[in-house]
């Protein structure tokens, strides 16, 4: 299975490891959803940004293998949307719908491993 982050997201966008010419558009739209998972709770709390394909999924978040697979599903959902946007309505807003379950389950596995307290 491929580990680095880059070129697991350009095969399932449907490009090869050498076809370049698209890296930064996608090196971007992963980085924007780095920030979102960020947002919610999800992998390392300083945040977490990408520069080529050396960087590994472990390095993203090692420590739980059922929130990873759902991030590295989550993120392709959401740089195959920017990156390359259905056509058809229904398949967009199907898209939106499985990105806010994603989203709704990788903030449950984060609150039981880190449960929320209220502030002092």
């Amino acid at each position: 299975m491929e580990t680095s982050i880059l070129l697991s997201t350009k095969k399932m966008l449907g490009l090869g490891a050498e076809y370049t010419p698209f890296d930064l558009d996608i090196i971007t739209h992963i980085n924007a959803v780095f920030s979102v998972l960020t947002q919610i709770g999800v992998g390392p709390t300083a945040g977490f940004a990408i520069q080529d394909e050396t960087s590994k999924w472990q390095d993203f978040l090692s420590t739980n293998d059922t929130m990873l697979n759902l991030a590295k599903t989550y993120l392709y959902i959401k740089v195959r949307a920017l990156f390359d946007p259905p056509t058809s309505s229904h398949h967009v807003t199907a898209l939106k719908e499985l990105t806010a379950e994603y989203e709704w389950r990788m903030n449950q596995f984060r609150e039981e491993i880190t449960p929320w307290t209220a502030p002092a």
